[in-house]
């Protein structure tokens, strides 16, 4: 649809589905099969993810993405003050 006549733009179509895939994987049926905050979480992730995504993205760079939003913390740092947005 064109500009200015209340339909979806392209781009807000793949902001949405690329935030329902979030949501997926960080907090829905996808985060059951990664299991966030057990040991080999980040692994299980990246196993997971290379199958379901095209070569060209950095898988681990989306699972740690994927880790703070499940957690609130980067791959590694569960057990430290280092959570996002905490001060040291």
């Amino acid at each position: 649809m064109a500009a200015g006549t209340g339909g979806t733009s392209a781009s807000t179509n793949k902001v949405s589905a690329t935030e329902r895939l979030m949501n997926y994987w960080a907090h829905g049926e996808g985060a059951a099969k990664i299991r966030w905050g057990t040991h080999g979480d980040f692994d299980r992730c990246v196993r997971e993810l290379t199958q379901h995504v095209p070569a060209s993205i950095n898988v681990k760079g989306l699972c740690s993405n994927l880790h703070v939003r499940a957690l609130g913390v980067r791959p590694g740092q569960e057990r430290g003050d280092n959570a996002i947005g905490r001060r040291s």
